[in-house]
């Protein structure tokens, strides 16, 4: 039923104007704001991904979107550089910048305006 279809991803925010903010200008993705409604390009705008308000918005309490990156170090740093604060969670063994190195590929986690929580990931 579904094989053609083309599905995307959606997740909430409690204030789309915030979020767009930061998905367009701390992370530098295509966005555009329709009905309310926030979209990111994902893929060059290949892979549309909504975020859509809700009021009493709950942050996800995993990780909603992994960003893949050749150079994990040069990530974090232009991330931080533009006031992106990462996350620290107790047992994963991170460096001083938030990087796990030791468990799997080297990832970092942080947070958008509204709690939810996103990665870098090197996959080189």
């Amino acid at each position: 039923m579904f094989k053609d279809t083309k599905a995307f991803s959606g997740f909430a925010v409690d204030d789309v104007e915030r979020a767009r903010e930061f998905y367009a200008e701390k992370l530098g993705l295509l966005t555009s704001v329709e009905n309310g409604i926030l979209t990111l390009g994902l893929a060059g705008g290949e892979r549309p991904t909504i975020a859509y308000p809700k009021p009493d918005h709950t942050p996800a309490t995993y990780t909603i979107l992994n960003f893949p990156v050749d150079d994990i170090d040069r990530a974090v740093d232009e991330l931080m550089e533009r006031g992106v604060a990462f996350e620290l969670y107790d047992g994963f063994g991170q460096d001083e910048k938030g990087i796990m190195r030791n468990q799997g590929p080297p990832i970092a986690w942080f947070r958008d305006p509204a709690g939810n929580i996103l990665s870098v990931i090197q996959v080189s």
